[in-house]
């Protein structure tokens, strides 16, 4: 018992320091440096944001139910998700996708534990998004529409949009980062696969996506597909590009403001839409949502 509590103690320490993380060249605009200290306990509310979307979407698609239902008592009475629905999955990744549902469970239940928390907000995880999504990152609108649901393949890219434009902000910690890691593999190891009917591969539209989130965020490029030009490799020496990071190799901070940009889909984090139509939940989100009425 003495080990778990203080595993889950490290847990969230380090959820609340790599929120504070935000690098970024002095060549970029850097807006979030303008925001002001944020309290620890504030950090930790904000993330169950993006725990809860990606839990959702996990459930569904494994499960065909959302948490709702797969764990009722850590939604604190809030909706059930828009369009959740069973994914099309093949044995295997219906067993790993199982498995990230009961992780991130676990995650949301020590969050909970921590702080009071708030009741899960209304997340839009329909196929429909996730198809404006794809037609936003090519610049084209795709016939038929892109369906996450429809297969592993697109399963395991609407995982990827999911951590890619909505990522927990604190990716560089190991427990999120394996998450991450396991989606991005896979994808790689599928990188030269196309992507039907639509003439492109899955490293082309990782690349896309990525290029995507970082338009939204305004912050420079804190996002990268699964494959990189050689010079942006790690130490410049190779293009495959499991692990997302910096030229150091350190997993890209990024800060709430940002964050919810790049969710909301508006460029805006007073505006919000996509995976947050109502916007998120928990007193950073709101006060961003109060400073723009």
């Amino acid at each position: 018992m003495a080990l778990r509590t203080v595993s889950t103690a490290v847990f969230l320490t380090s959820i609340v320091l790599a929120l504070y993380m935000q690098r970024a060249s002095s060549s970029e605009v850097n807006v979030s440096q303008t925001q002001p200290p944020i309290s620890d306990q504030y950090l930790l509310e904000f993330v169950l944001n993006l725990e809860y979307l990606s839990a959702e979407f996990f459930s569904c698609g494994a499960n065909g139910r959302g948490l709702d239902a797969t764990a009722p008592q850590l939604t604190k009475g809030g909706p059930p998700p828009v369009g959740g629905r069973k994914a099309n999955l093949n044995p295997f990744f219906q067993d790993i996708f199982s498995q990230f549902t009961l992780i991130k469970i676990g995650h949301l239940r020590a969050i909970n534990g921590v702080v009071k928390g708030f009741p899960i907000p209304l997340l839009n995880i329909s196929k429909e998004l996730f198809g404006k999504i794809v037609d936003d990152a090519l610049g084209q609108t795709l016939r038929p529409s892109f369906d996450p649901y429809a297969n592993s393949l697109n399963y395991l890219l609407g995982a990827y949009i999911i951590s890619d434009l909505a990522p927990p902000g604190y990716v560089g910690i190991t427990p999120q980062l394996q998450n991450v890691a396991v989606i991005r593999a896979y994808l790689y190891e599928r990188r030269n696969y196309p992507v039907q009917p639509y003439g492109v591969n899955v490293s082309e539209l990782t690349d896309r996506i990525s290029e995507l989130a970082n338009r939204l965020g305004k912050e420079g490029t804190k996002s990268e597909g699964i494959v990189v030009p050689l010079s942006q490799g790690a130490e410049g020496r190779i293009e495959g590009n499991v692990i997302g990071a910096d030229n150091d190799s350190l997993a890209y901070g990024k800060m709430p403001g940002e964050l919810l940009r790049i969710v909301y889909g508006t460029s805006d984090e007073h505006v919000p839409g996509d995976f947050y139509p109502k916007g998120a939940n928990g007193r950073i989100a709101r006060s961003f949502l109060s400073r723009g009425t």
